[in-house]
């Protein structure tokens, strides 16, 4: 669906025309893509884009996700500015590729919409795919809405290619229920979205600048290699402030406000809820249903889990009684989700820290809806009451 605006609101979109429209307006040099669903109209429509001449891109079509991946690793090294998209399988598929890309400190940008991972098969959504990829080097945005995903690709080009960055950048939305709805959100003017991200300037020697030769991917030893590893940790730290910062200056050309997480109702709140995407609407009905019903209840939610924020959540949690932790994907540890261990293990840091469970719900695409998160305040409250927590790790929305 092609969109001319002159920063336009009340514009009718799905996640993935969105964030195919971010795309167009930033222009990148290069988009290699294979596709899987529910990622697929993004590049549908993007390479509508390139084939009606709205922008210069070399769009890559390949034979696997993995190749995708490649190529995006190969364009970047060369002194493209990149980016590509795709879901669950085909981000596992990517897997060798993702450390790469992470490792040569490209800063190539990608859209996750977020899908479960087989077997069994399923093709709806929940987090496994990029849970499944918390490690491997990429910061991870996650994107509640239509809005939030078209705005986190546009802010993630200026991430990345920070000079104090360089790592790629994952923009994760949920499948089916972010990128194919429909939502109304406000477009920036193309001439704003292009002086926001800037032209690319490379900030290491490409493949192709013959005048200052350089090597990627080299071997490196016992050694050398620690010391690489150790920038790259360095780098995703000093990534938080970044992502901060570009932030306020994304507030500056459309109104809208970003940081690391989004507190809803927390001023005064004893029993909270954090939880990621899509979801994080669902719960905030509950939020004010709770409120109605005369609990102090709010909500956290996470914008972004890689760098994890793990000081600034202990803080905003430290004065709760209870805090329930809702993941969509789970770690197999038996010891609950990711989302959950991580804040869990945050905690720890703050003398003063709330009773805290983790709560898996709606693999596969199972509907979780306001009853759903009600119930867990409703357990909250309880756990508030009493100071006991009978089940630290559970499962909801499932048939027992």
């Amino acid at each position: 669906m092609a969109v001319e605006t002159k920063h336009k609101c009340n514009v009718g979109l799905t996640g993935n025309s969105a964030v195919a429209y971010a795309m167009k307006q930033i222009n990148p040099d290069v988009v290699a893509a294979y596709p899987i669903t529910p990622s697929t109209t993004v590049m549908e429509e993007f390479s509508s884009y390139v084939a009606d001449g709205a922008v210069d891109t070399e769009l890559v079509t390949v034979e696997s996700e993995h190749s995708a991946m490649s190529a995006c690793i190969g364009a970047a090294a060369a002194g493209a500015r990149v980016m590509t998209a795709t879901s669950s399988q085909g981000l596992a598929l990517m897997w060798e590729m993702l450390y790469i890309a992470a490792g040569m400190r490209l800063p190539i940008v990608m859209a996750c919409v977020n899908r479960a991972l087989s077997a069994p098969l399923n093709i709806h959504c929940d987090h496994s795919d990029s849970m499944g990829a918390r490690d491997s080097g990429w910061i991870q945005l996650y994107s509640e809405t239509v809005q939030e995903a078209y705005d986190n690709i546009i802010q993630a080009v200026r991430i990345a290619e920070h000079e104090d960055v360089l790592l790629p950048v994952m923009v994760c939305l949920d499948g089916f229920i972010t990128s194919h709805s429909i939502e109304n959100l406000c477009l920036i003017d193309n001439d704003k979205v292009k002086g926001f991200v800037g032209e690319y300037k490379p900030n290491q020697p490409s493949l192709l600048d013959v005048e200052h030769p350089a090597t990627y991917g080299a071997v490196a030893l016992p050694d050398s290699y620690i010391e690489a590893r150790r920038q790259q940790s360095e780098a995703m730290k000093l990534a938080k402030d970044v992502i901060t910062d570009v932030g306020k200056a994304f507030e500056k050309v459309s109104g809208r406000s970003y940081g690391l997480m989004e507190k809803y109702r927390m001023d005064d709140a004893e029993v909270a809820m954090v939880i990621l995407s899509s979801a994080a609407g669902t719960s905030k009905v509950a939020v004010d249903e709770m409120r109605k019903r005369g609990a102090k209840a709010g909500l956290i939610k996470p914008r972004v889990f890689r760098p994890f924020p793990y000081l600034e959540i202990g803080e905003a949690l430290k004065n709760i009684k209870a805090v329930a932790v809702l993941d969509r994907a789970d770690s197999y540890s038996s010891f609950g989700g990711p989302l959950f261990t991580e804040i869990r293990s945050g905690l720890y840091e703050f003398d003063k820290r709330p009773k805290i469970i983790g709560r898996v719900f709606g693999l596969g695409g199972r509907d979780y809806g306001v009853h759903d998160a009600l119930a867990v305040f409703e357990e909250l409250l309880r756990i508030k009451d009493t100071g006991k927590v009978d089940k630290l790790f559970d499962y909801i929305t499932v048939r027992e």
